[in-house]
Order: structure tokens, then C-alpha cells, then sequence
């Protein structure tokens, strides 16, 4: 048992220490195990779209899906439901199983990291099960996965502030301030030119008449969150630079432009793409790069764990595991809800065409009020410390 140990943690020690194709070169471990849980996840995104999309004529002799509401239309949005339910259950199984997993010696390393043949077939037969629920356990899951769905846009909203944070942070420390100076000076004037460009570009696109009220409010609010954020961070108490404003700028530009995207096809303030053919194009390219972004979201928030540590440790020990198991697994489970929301538009009763992503009424305001959300939190981070220093400066002294 101690030489098992000790050549799994001599094996571990050259992956740390090696490139990054050493993951793969030597077996399972948990550096090789994220990325295949990821295109496992992937597969099950495709499988979700073509259910979805293409699965009404292989579904339609199962008398069980046709009691969805709204009929045959609506068996593609609860065929996602259903995929999503069994990659749900998959991820949740595997979080309650490795949940405070800490060291590498530990057994539920080996079953997080290795055993793939058993939880490939755990999960197919967890998603054929999950199409013999009962239609009103599915409506019932379909109402859960919405906040679930929300908590992953929680989570890896807090992750990119926490990673825009730390890049500042780095920036700014005694080691690298003097080097990084006139790179920081680019990022952030590279951060606000894009962002100022995209508000213009958003201006020009998207609101081509004054009717427009709605896309011009939802495009003006974001300069304004984009002045707030810079004028608190700049603030005398705060002094967090420019860089950490700038980024969030964009990331806030982007959820902008994606939420007006997401409007309905039908709306006219929206300026589609001249021929057929070429709106199928690039309605099919929209289609692939969101379904990657989605998964490579997911896999970079499920290894940052370390943001929602209260107590972070200050040095990594060699027989610590490289990242969380459990929150890793717990962000996939609510990633599998997000994907079916994703899918049907956020609204289990919403027929969308093939080849379309996250488009509605409901997936704009949730990427509007996920944006506002993100300034908020924000903003909180860089007051917060200052608040509650002073709360502690006013408590009387014992």
C-alpha cells in the first residue's frame, strides 16, 4: 500500500513538474480527469441539441413524451429536460462521492480521477432512465433547473471578478509593479477604447430607429455601470486602477450586446444579415462557438474553487489535490441545468428553431440582470474592506 502510494505521488510529482502534455502521458490523474468530465460534458450538450432538434422522429413512438404541454412542438424542449436531468444526476452523484477529498492518497482520488468505464456507463444509463420519468417530474425538475441555472451564473460571475481581482492584484504587488507598469497602461486603455467602440458599434446596430426605447436603455445603462464602476475604483479610499474597471467593462459590454442578440427574431430593432443563406451561417456558427464557450465556462469556473474559500491555505502542499473535486462536480451539475435553459430559451413551453441558442424574451432580461448584478458585486468588492474597517474603528475598545 505505501509503494502504491508513493509511486502515485512520485507520478503526480512529474505531472506538477512537467508540460502540459505530461497529463496525458501518464495514465489517470486528476489533471487528465477534468478534461475528460468536460467532453463528456460537451457530448451531452450535442446530445441535448440533437434531442432537441432532430429527436421528434426518433421519440415519437414513446406515448410518454407526447403528454407534454403544447404537443409535438414541445417534445424537443423536454427531451433537453431529460438529458439534462441525467447529466444533472451524473454530476450531483459524483459531487456527494468526492466531496471534501483534500489529498491525493485519499480512495475517492482514484474514483474521481480514474474508473471511466463505470461512470461512462453511470451516465448513459442515468440519461436513458431519466427518459422514463414521469412528464410531471420533468415539468417539476424544468421549474428547479431555472435556479440552478442561476446559481452557475452566480458562481462564475463571482470567478471572473475574483480572477479580474487577482490579475490586478498581481499587477499592483511589489514583485511585478515596476515591470508590468506599461503593460497594465495598455490593457487598460486597450479595455475601455474596445468597450467605448462597442457601445458606439451597439448605438449604430441595434437601435436604427427612436422606437428603440428598450435597446437604448439597456445599452445606455451599461456606460453609465461603466463610469460608476471607474469612478469608485479610482476613488481615493479604493485605488484599484484602471485595469480592474476596464475588464469588467467589458465583460458587461459583452452581456449587453448577448442579451440584445438574444432578443426574438422577430424584433426590429434588430439588424439581421441580408441573404438567407448567410443568416443560416452564421446562425449555425453562433450556435457552435456558444455551445463551446458554455463548456469551456464551465470547466474554468468548476477548477476555481480557491475563490469561495473564506480560508485560503498560503502555501500548496504536494499531497494536495490540485483543485476541489466536489465544487468542481457541483458546478457541472448546475452547468447542466444552465445548458437546458440555454437551449430552450429559458422557458420549458418555448418552441426554438434548430440551430438557435439562448434566444427569448427570458434570456435577454436574465443576461440584463445578470449584468446589472455583476457591476453590483463588483462595486461591493472594492467598497466593502472600507466599510468594514470603519464599522470595526467605530466599535468601542474593550
Amino acid at each position: 500500500m505505501e509503494s502504491t502510494t508513493s509511486s502515485t505521488k512520485t507520478m503526480y510529482s512529474m505531472i506538477i513538474n512537467g508540460s502540459w502534455f505530461d497529463q496525458f502521458r501518464n495514465g489517470s490523474n486528476p489533471w487528465m480527469a477534468r478534461y475528460a468530465y468536460s467532453l463528456m460534458f460537451l457530448i451531452t450538450n450535442l446530445l441535448a441539441w440533437a434531442v432537441r432538434d432532430y429527436g421528434h422522429s426518433a421519440l415519437t413512438e414513446m406515448k410518454r413524451l407526447k403528454e407534454c404541454e403544447g404537443g409535438k412542438d414541445c417534445l424537443g424542449a423536454e427531451g433537453v429536460l431529460r438529458v439534462s436531468l441525467g447529466c444533472f444526476t451524473f454530476y450531483f452523484a459524483m459531487f456527494l462521492s468526492t466531496a471534501g477529498t483534500s489529498k491525493l492518497d485519499d480512495r475517492r482520488e482514484c474514483w474521481h480521477s480514474g474508473w471511466w468505464s463505470a461512470k461512462i456507463v453511470m451516465k448513459v444509463v442515468l440519461i436513458i432512465l431519466s427518459f422514463l420519468v414521469p412528464t410531471e417530474f420533468i415539468s417539476l425538475y424544468g421549474q428547479v433547473a431555472h435556479f440552478g441555472a442561476g446559481v452557475f451564473l452566480v458562481i462564475q460571475l463571482i470567478s471572473i471578478i475574483s480572477f479580474i481581482t487577482w490579475l490586478n492584484d498581481c499587477c499592483q504587488s511589489e514583485k511585478y509593479a515596476d515591470r508590468c507598469r506599461i503593460h497594465v497602461m495598455l490593457l487598460a486603455t486597450a479595455a475601455y477604447v474596445v468597450c467605448i467602440l462597442g457601445i458606439i458599434l451597439m448605438y449604430i446596430w441595434y437601435t436604427p430607429q427612436p422606437s428603440c426605447l428598450l435597446n437604448i436603455f439597456f445599452i445606455t445603462w451599461t456606460l453609465v455601470l461603466l463610469q460608476l464602476m471607474t469612478s469608485v475604483s479610482l476613488h481615493p479610499n479604493v485605488n484599484a486602477g484602471f485595469v480592474t474597471p476596464g475588464f469588467m467593462g467589458l465583460y458587461l459590454v459583452f452581456l449587453c450586446w448577448s442579451a440584445i442578440r438574444s432578443e426574438p427574431p422577430e424584433e426590429k430593432c434588430i439588424q439581421r444579415a441580408g441573404t438567407a443563406a448567410k443568416r443560416d451561417w452564421l446562425t449555425i456558427i453562433s450556435f457552435v462557438v456558444a455551445v463551446l464557450a458554455m463548456v469551456i465556462a464551465t470547466f474554468s469556473t468548476g477548477i476555481d474553487s480557491q475563490c469561495f474559500q473564506f480560508m485560503k491555505k498560503e502555501r500548496q502542499e504536494e499531497d494536495d489535490v490540485p483543485y476541489g473535486y466536489g465544487f468542481f462536480h457541483f458546478v457541472f451539475a448546475t452547468g447542466a441545468m444552465y445548458f437546458a435553459m440555454l437551449l430552450i430559451g429559458w422557458n420549458t413551453h418555448h418552441t426554438m428553431k434548430k440551430w438557435t441558442i439562448d434566444v427569448g424574451w427570458t434570456s435577454t432580461w436574465v443576461k440584463i440582470v445578470n449584468e446589472w448584478l455583476g457591476a453590483c458585486i463588483y462595486i461591493w468588492m472594492l467598497v466593502a474592506p472600507i466599510i468594514l474597517k470603519s464599522r470595526q474603528a467605530e466599535l468601542p475598545a474593550p
